[in-house]
């Protein structure tokens, strides 16, 4: 039975992988460039993951989130997070209305947008705290509470949300709650000289290919599940429970630099996103095994948004990527670990 189930699992590994170059190359038909991002967001949906994307207007992050719900056959719905949105307008609400044949009022549930598959928080920061939050326990529990009843979501359910960086005008800092429950944190940095001219070409010429179906909701789930039972060695787990573990100042595996900079670190919850991302980076690679290597390629989106720096690395300019970064130099395995 288990010997079935592994044949399985590599049959559907092999697809994921041969899938995942396959939605590259529809997203590449409306992105240029950005590959990082691409591989990043790709890895967090695989992972049942939320993802939440940083950068300036422009660079192409609801583009993205836009064109990949075009490659999978799902629900799409988009939210413009704004500074008089309320809760309501995100989750849904009940109304009241009257019974054409009994006369009487009764409510009625009106679904907010939150009610898809893909649900884009267009600049969630500009909104109020009290909005962000009305998507905590959509994000954790997969259902939201409304008069008081629970209503579930459907599957698959993923967040991909776009956040302006925190010093422009008109921000809200996400609740350090909230930024738990995103899987990865990804940085969206600016083009390339060549890229840039590309996007140009593009966007002042004739409207381009657009992006096919590449998978669909029942798909989706099915490799979501594979990706968990991927194996991933004792040592690559004991390597991403310490990587977290000296990322918190007061525990006695943290490094000098770390007291002296950082003024909380990341809980358990980030371990364990260290490992699946390890484990569907694996696959999207056609590895059926996770590694080291995988771990520390996802800990940059992991913890950046799960480090707080004290304010004296603030005063230093010392940012919680370059803690990270000091962290990877300072853990660097030896290669025959690496496997």
């Amino acid at each position: 039975m288990n010997d079935a189930r592994n044949e399985n699992d590599i049959e559907r590994m092999e697809k994921l992988h041969a899938k995942f170059l396959e939605m590259k190359a529809e997203l590449s038909k409306v992105i240029v460039g950005q590959e990082a991002m691409i591989d990043e967001v790709l890895t967090a949906v695989f992972a049942r993951g939320h993802a939440l994307l940083t950068g300036v207007p422009g660079l192409a992050k609801t583009l993205l989130v836009r064109t990949l719900a075009e490659t999978l056959a799902l629900d799409f719905k988009r939210v413009q997070f704004t500074p008089d949105l309320m809760p309501a307008d995100v989750t849904g609400t009940e109304v009241l209305d009257e019974d054409c044949q009994s006369g009487k009022h009764i409510f009625r549930f009106v679904e907010g947008p939150v009610f898809t598959n893909i649900l884009l928080a267009d600049e969630i920061n500009r909104t109020p705290p009290k909005t962000q939050s009305a998507l905590l326990e959509a994000m954790q529990e997969n259902f939201v509470t409304v008069g008081g009843k629970s209503r579930p979501l459907g599957k698959p359910f993923f967040v991909l949300a776009t956040q302006n960086p925190i010093e422009q005008e008109g921000t809200y800092p996400l609740p350090e709650a909230q930024l738990d429950r995103f899987f990865f944190n990804i940085k969206v940095d600016y083009p390339d000289r060549t890229e840039e001219c590309e996007i140009l070409r593009r966007a002042t010429g004739e409207e381009g290919e657009k992006p096919r179906v590449v998978l669909t909701g029942d798909e989706i789930l099915e490799l979501q599940d594979m990706i968990r039972r991927i194996p991933a060695a004792d040592h690559v787990i004991e390597y991403a429970a310490d990587f977290v573990r000296a990322t918190r100042p007061k525990s006695p595996e943290a490094p000098e630099f770390v007291k002296e900079l950082v003024s909380w670190g990341a809980g358990p919850r980030a371990g364990m996103a260290l490992v699946t991302a390890a484990k569907a980076r694996a696959v999207l690679q056609g590895r059926a095994y996770a590694t080291i290597s995988d771990v520390r390629w996802a800990a940059l989106p992991v913890l950046r948004h799960r480090i707080a720096t004290a304010f004296n690395a603030e005063a230093a300019g010392v940012s919680s990527d370059d803690v990270i970064k000091r962290l990877l130099d300072h853990l660097r395995v030896r290669e025959n670990l690496d496997v």
